[in-house]
């Protein structure tokens, strides 16, 4: 293991992509092993063997799974190296509840806006745009989610730029005339190495959902 620390993960996956950046912002260094979701790892398995999901963060032979609870858990054990949570209780708070707003709003949402037609992705569109909107209002006119530097917010929903050009083409919607102040920002994430080398690209998602498409009859 490199430096004991292993990461399970699948390229297009957000929930990877924000292990990924937190582990480069901390410095660490790490094996990655990429996972077959249709035929999963005997690894995988055995360190995750309650929701079989993806990413499970390997550190020591012991198991970590769910993405912001590895998150948290990185910040925690390399504490003295890029603080990601603020050490204010409330300001903490803060940012655990626009993470879950994250994860439970634009995932859903934007994932049926891949991957539906006609009135279901329409109804998905809205629904991802207004919560758009809403993370759009909480930066106001901070330079990112978390104030005046990169942090857990942040990294928790800058992996949903790999997914932008998806749902506007699939969506039928202009990212930038909906949420230009997220647009600025995402711009502002992708200047930090860490996050510009951890995502995935754009046309590989977009083309990743296209297949999914076809694989299910979606037309």
């Amino acid at each position: 293991m490199a430096d004991e620390v292993v990461l399970l993960s699948f390229w297009p996956s957000p929930f990877g992509m924000r292990v990924k950046i937190t582990l480069a912002e901390k410095g660490i260094k790490y094996e990655y092993k990429e996972e077959n979701l249709r035929d999963k790892s005997p690894l995988l398995l055995k360190m995750n063997p309650i929701h079989k999901k993806i990413p499970v963060l390997v550190h020591k032979g012991k198991p970590i799974c769910e993405s912001l609870i590895i998150v948290q858990y990185i910040d925690e054990v390399w504490k003295d190296t890029c603080p990601l949570l603020a050490s204010d209780p409330y300001h903490r708070a803060q940012a655990r509840f626009w993470a879950d707003f994250i994860d439970k709003k634009i995932f859903y949402s934007g994932r049926k806006t891949c991957m539906s037609k006609g009135e279901e992705t329409e109804a998905a569109k809205k629904e991802l745009i207004e919560s758009l909107k809403v993370l759009e209002g909480e930066l106001g006119e901070k330079p990112y989610l978390g104030g005046e530097k990169f942090g857990y917010v942040d990294l928790c929903l800058i992996p949903y730029y790999s997914w932008f050009y998806s749902y506007e083409t699939f969506g039928n919607f202009n990212m930038e005339a909906e949420c230009p102040k997220l647009i600025g920002w995402a711009e502002r994430c992708l200047e930090k190495e860490s996050v510009s080398n951890s995502l995935a690209d754009q046309q590989k998602v977009y083309q990743f959902f296209g297949q999914k498409r076809k694989m299910y009859g979606i037309e």
